[in-house]
Protein backbone atom coordinates (compact mmCIF):
# COMPACT_ATOMS: atom_id res chain seq x y z
CA UNK A 1 0.00 0.00 0.00
CA UNK A 2 1.60 3.67 -1.05
CA UNK A 3 1.83 6.12 1.45
CA UNK A 4 -1.16 9.25 1.77
CA UNK A 5 0.94 12.09 0.25
CA UNK A 6 2.48 14.35 2.63
CA UNK A 7 -0.16 16.83 5.07
CA UNK A 8 2.34 18.99 5.68
CA UNK A 9 2.83 21.51 3.17
CA UNK A 10 2.91 24.87 4.21
CA UNK A 11 -0.05 27.16 3.01
CA UNK A 12 2.51 29.18 1.39
CA UNK A 13 6.33 29.80 1.37
CA UNK A 14 6.79 32.25 4.10
CA UNK A 15 6.47 28.78 6.90
CA UNK A 16 9.71 27.54 4.51
CA UNK A 17 12.07 30.33 4.42
CA UNK A 18 14.95 29.68 5.53
CA UNK A 19 16.29 32.10 8.25
CA UNK A 20 20.01 33.32 8.05
CA UNK A 21 20.69 32.41 4.56
CA UNK A 22 20.29 34.45 1.46
CA UNK A 23 17.15 35.79 0.49
CA UNK A 24 14.98 34.20 -1.11
CA UNK A 25 15.63 30.28 0.25
CA UNK A 26 13.51 27.65 1.26
CA UNK A 27 12.79 24.52 2.93
CA UNK A 28 10.41 22.18 2.75
CA UNK A 29 11.18 18.81 4.99
CA UNK A 30 9.38 15.11 4.09
CA UNK A 31 8.01 16.46 0.71
CA UNK A 32 7.61 13.40 -0.44
CA UNK A 33 6.96 10.44 1.17
CA UNK A 34 9.09 7.57 2.08
CA UNK A 35 7.44 5.28 -0.87
CA UNK A 36 7.66 8.17 -3.17
CA UNK A 37 11.64 8.22 -2.32
CA UNK A 38 12.07 4.33 -3.21
CA UNK A 39 10.07 4.70 -6.31
CA UNK A 40 12.19 7.60 -7.75
CA UNK A 41 14.88 5.75 -6.99
CA UNK A 42 14.11 2.78 -8.19
CA UNK A 43 12.97 4.61 -11.78
CA UNK A 44 16.47 6.39 -11.90
CA UNK A 45 18.54 3.62 -11.43
CA UNK A 46 16.49 1.29 -14.11
CA UNK A 47 15.56 3.91 -16.72
CA UNK A 48 17.37 2.80 -20.12
CA UNK A 49 18.08 6.51 -21.34
CA UNK A 50 19.49 8.95 -20.97
CA UNK A 51 22.35 6.96 -19.27
CA UNK A 52 24.53 8.08 -16.31
CA UNK A 53 27.53 10.12 -17.55
CA UNK A 54 30.42 9.42 -15.36
CA UNK A 55 32.04 12.40 -14.43
CA UNK A 56 35.28 12.58 -11.54
CA UNK A 57 33.47 13.21 -8.95
CA UNK A 58 30.06 12.19 -9.60
CA UNK A 59 27.80 10.58 -11.66
CA UNK A 60 24.71 12.18 -13.48
CA UNK A 61 21.58 12.02 -15.91
CA UNK A 62 20.30 14.67 -18.03
CA UNK A 63 16.36 14.69 -18.46
CA UNK A 64 14.56 14.87 -21.03
CA UNK A 65 18.12 15.60 -22.71
CA UNK A 66 21.40 18.03 -21.96
CA UNK A 67 21.87 21.01 -23.39
CA UNK A 68 23.56 22.15 -26.21
CA UNK A 69 26.87 23.55 -26.81
CA UNK A 70 24.40 27.30 -26.64
CA UNK A 71 22.97 26.45 -23.52
CA UNK A 72 19.73 25.31 -25.44
CA UNK A 73 17.24 22.58 -24.69
CA UNK A 74 15.83 20.64 -27.50
CA UNK A 75 11.94 20.48 -27.51
CA UNK A 76 10.36 17.38 -25.37
CA UNK A 77 8.71 16.19 -22.66
CA UNK A 78 10.27 15.31 -19.00
CA UNK A 79 8.96 11.33 -18.69
CA UNK A 80 6.27 11.12 -16.57
CA UNK A 81 7.66 9.55 -13.20
CA UNK A 82 10.23 12.60 -12.99
CA UNK A 83 6.53 14.85 -13.35
CA UNK A 84 4.04 13.16 -10.83
CA UNK A 85 3.67 13.66 -8.08
CA UNK A 86 6.81 16.89 -7.64
CA UNK A 87 5.72 18.64 -10.18
CA UNK A 88 2.23 19.66 -9.35
CA UNK A 89 2.76 19.69 -5.70
CA UNK A 90 5.71 22.09 -5.92
CA UNK A 91 3.36 24.77 -7.94
CA UNK A 92 0.70 24.16 -5.30
CA UNK A 93 2.52 25.75 -2.76
CA UNK A 94 2.03 30.01 -2.93
CA UNK A 95 4.49 32.13 -3.42
CA UNK A 96 4.81 34.94 -0.03
CA UNK A 97 2.64 37.57 -0.82
CA UNK A 98 5.52 40.68 -1.00
CA UNK A 99 6.93 38.15 -3.87
CA UNK A 100 4.01 38.09 -5.97
CA UNK A 101 4.07 39.83 -9.19
CA UNK A 102 2.04 42.92 -10.03
CA UNK A 103 -1.05 42.52 -12.04
CA UNK A 104 -2.32 39.41 -9.79
CA UNK A 105 -0.01 36.79 -11.09
CA UNK A 106 3.01 34.88 -9.55
CA UNK A 107 1.56 32.51 -7.54
CA UNK A 108 4.16 29.97 -7.61
CA UNK A 109 7.89 29.96 -7.83
CA UNK A 110 7.82 29.25 -11.43
CA UNK A 111 5.20 31.43 -12.88
CA UNK A 112 7.39 33.95 -13.94
CA UNK A 113 9.30 31.82 -15.74
CA UNK A 114 9.21 31.35 -19.68
CA UNK A 115 7.40 27.80 -19.61
CA UNK A 116 5.45 28.36 -15.93
CA UNK A 117 6.72 24.64 -15.17
CA UNK A 118 10.39 23.28 -15.11
CA UNK A 119 11.32 21.38 -18.01
CA UNK A 120 14.58 20.36 -17.24
CA UNK A 121 15.96 17.84 -14.41
CA UNK A 122 19.26 16.74 -13.80
CA UNK A 123 20.31 13.91 -11.56
CA UNK A 124 23.53 13.62 -9.67
CA UNK A 125 24.76 10.86 -7.58
CA UNK A 126 27.11 11.42 -4.87
CA UNK A 127 28.43 8.77 -2.88
CA UNK A 128 30.54 9.36 0.06
CA UNK A 129 33.78 11.27 -0.16
CA UNK A 130 32.60 13.20 -3.61
CA UNK A 131 31.29 15.96 -4.16
CA UNK A 132 30.99 19.62 -6.10
CA UNK A 133 32.92 22.93 -6.04
CA UNK A 134 30.84 25.92 -5.67
CA UNK A 135 29.58 26.97 -8.56
CA UNK A 136 26.48 29.00 -10.12
CA UNK A 137 23.18 27.51 -12.44
CA UNK A 138 24.17 30.55 -14.62
CA UNK A 139 21.64 32.52 -17.26
CA UNK A 140 20.59 29.69 -19.17
CA UNK A 141 17.88 28.83 -16.39
CA UNK A 142 15.30 31.11 -15.17
CA UNK A 143 16.50 32.28 -11.80
CA UNK A 144 14.66 29.14 -9.64
CA UNK A 145 15.62 25.93 -8.83
CA UNK A 146 14.40 23.02 -7.03
CA UNK A 147 16.10 20.72 -5.45
CA UNK A 148 14.49 17.21 -4.24
CA UNK A 149 16.94 14.84 -2.17
CA UNK A 150 16.77 11.20 -2.00
CA UNK A 151 18.73 8.58 -0.37
CA UNK A 152 20.76 10.14 2.59
CA UNK A 153 21.00 13.47 4.15
CA UNK A 154 23.86 15.89 2.64
CA UNK A 155 25.02 19.37 3.79
CA UNK A 156 25.19 22.00 0.87
CA UNK A 157 27.56 25.20 1.19
CA UNK A 158 26.57 28.63 0.42
CA UNK A 159 29.57 31.11 -0.62
CA UNK A 160 29.28 34.25 -1.84
CA UNK A 161 30.18 35.13 -5.12
CA UNK A 162 33.80 36.79 -5.40
CA UNK A 163 34.13 40.30 -5.37
CA UNK A 164 36.95 40.83 -6.99
CA UNK A 165 39.98 39.07 -9.10
CA UNK A 166 42.17 38.64 -6.07
CA UNK A 167 38.95 36.84 -4.32
CA UNK A 168 38.69 34.85 -7.59
CA UNK A 169 41.65 32.40 -6.76
CA UNK A 170 39.66 31.36 -3.32
CA UNK A 171 37.64 29.08 -5.71
CA UNK A 172 40.89 27.49 -7.28
CA UNK A 173 41.98 24.25 -7.17
CA UNK A 174 41.07 21.53 -4.63
CA UNK A 175 41.08 23.64 -1.50
CA UNK A 176 38.53 26.19 -0.22
CA UNK A 177 40.45 28.94 1.20
CA UNK A 178 36.74 30.83 2.08
CA UNK A 179 34.48 29.42 4.60
CA UNK A 180 30.44 29.38 3.36
CA UNK A 181 28.65 31.76 4.81
CA UNK A 182 26.09 29.10 6.08
CA UNK A 183 25.26 25.58 5.70
CA UNK A 184 21.92 24.00 4.63
CA UNK A 185 21.06 20.50 5.85
CA UNK A 186 19.11 18.62 2.87
CA UNK A 187 17.40 15.54 4.16
CA UNK A 188 16.38 12.49 1.78
CA UNK A 189 12.97 13.35 1.00
CA UNK A 190 13.10 17.44 1.00
CA UNK A 191 13.03 20.13 -1.20
CA UNK A 192 14.88 23.21 -1.30
CA UNK A 193 14.35 26.13 -3.17
CA UNK A 194 16.43 28.88 -4.56
CA UNK A 195 15.74 32.01 -6.27
CA UNK A 196 16.25 36.09 -5.71
CA UNK A 197 19.58 36.97 -3.95
CA UNK A 198 20.45 33.50 -3.36
CA UNK A 199 20.13 32.87 -7.05
CA UNK A 200 22.35 35.64 -8.30
CA UNK A 201 24.75 36.19 -5.54
CA UNK A 202 25.79 33.04 -4.32
CA UNK A 203 27.55 29.91 -4.91
CA UNK A 204 26.78 26.55 -3.87
CA UNK A 205 28.85 23.84 -3.66
CA UNK A 206 28.66 20.15 -1.31
CA UNK A 207 31.96 19.11 0.40
CA UNK A 208 34.07 16.05 -0.94
CA UNK A 209 34.26 14.71 2.32
CA UNK A 210 33.14 11.31 4.64
CA UNK A 211 31.39 12.27 7.21
CA UNK A 212 29.58 15.56 7.88
CA UNK A 213 29.87 17.49 10.90
CA UNK A 214 28.70 20.39 12.93
CA UNK A 215 24.76 19.05 12.43
CA UNK A 216 22.95 21.19 15.06
CA UNK A 217 21.74 24.80 15.52
CA UNK A 218 23.83 27.78 16.49
CA UNK A 219 27.13 29.11 14.84
CA UNK A 220 28.77 26.57 12.98
CA UNK A 221 25.71 24.41 12.67
CA UNK A 222 23.10 24.60 9.94
CA UNK A 223 20.82 27.29 9.52
CA UNK A 224 17.62 25.35 8.30
CA UNK A 225 18.09 23.10 12.14
CA UNK A 226 14.29 24.33 12.71
CA UNK A 227 12.81 23.48 9.71
CA UNK A 228 14.16 19.85 9.88
CA UNK A 229 11.75 17.10 10.35
CA UNK A 230 11.57 15.85 13.71
CA UNK A 231 12.71 12.39 13.22
CA UNK A 232 16.20 13.30 11.23
CA UNK A 233 16.89 16.07 13.49
CA UNK A 234 16.18 13.47 16.39
CA UNK A 235 19.01 11.21 14.66
CA UNK A 236 21.32 13.65 13.78
CA UNK A 237 20.99 15.10 17.82
CA UNK A 238 22.06 11.45 18.94
CA UNK A 239 24.59 10.95 16.62
CA UNK A 240 26.28 14.13 18.23
CA UNK A 241 26.12 16.64 15.14
CA UNK A 242 28.02 13.96 12.71
CA UNK A 243 26.52 12.00 10.01
CA UNK A 244 28.98 9.16 8.29
CA UNK A 245 27.69 10.10 3.96
CA UNK A 246 25.81 7.18 2.35
CA UNK A 247 24.89 7.44 -1.22
CA UNK A 248 22.75 10.89 -1.89
CA UNK A 249 20.98 11.56 -5.09
CA UNK A 250 19.62 14.73 -6.10
CA UNK A 251 16.73 16.07 -8.66
CA UNK A 252 18.00 19.56 -9.71
CA UNK A 253 14.41 20.91 -11.96
CA UNK A 254 15.14 24.27 -13.63
CA UNK A 255 12.95 26.03 -16.60
CA UNK A 256 15.76 26.10 -19.43
CA UNK A 257 14.83 29.66 -21.22
CA UNK A 258 16.05 28.52 -24.33
CA UNK A 259 14.14 25.84 -26.13
CA UNK A 260 14.15 24.51 -29.59
CA UNK A 261 11.68 22.65 -31.64
CA UNK A 262 13.12 20.12 -33.78
CA UNK A 263 9.64 19.67 -36.01
CA UNK A 264 10.36 21.92 -38.61
CA UNK A 265 14.13 20.51 -39.23
CA UNK A 266 12.34 17.02 -39.57
CA UNK A 267 9.54 18.05 -41.76
CA UNK A 268 11.14 16.29 -44.78
CA UNK A 269 10.79 12.95 -42.59
CA UNK A 270 7.38 13.70 -42.11
CA UNK A 271 6.53 13.94 -46.27
CA UNK A 272 8.79 10.86 -47.14
CA UNK A 273 6.18 9.37 -45.16
CA UNK A 274 3.40 10.51 -46.92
Amino acid sequence: MSDPPPTNLPLSLTSALVPSAPPSTYYLPNFLTPTEQHHLLQKINTVPLPQWRHLSHRRLQAHPSPLTPSNTLLAAPLPQWLLEPIIPRLLSIPLPREEKSEGGGGEHVFSGAPHGSPNHCLINEYTPGQGIHPHEDGGAYYPVVATVSLGAPIVLDVYRKASSASETVDYMGDGWRREPVCRILQEPGSLLISTGEMYTGFLHGIAEVEVDEGLRDGEGGVVNWDLLGGEWRGRFEEAGGEWKRETRVSLTFRDVIKVKSLGKGLGFLAQGKK
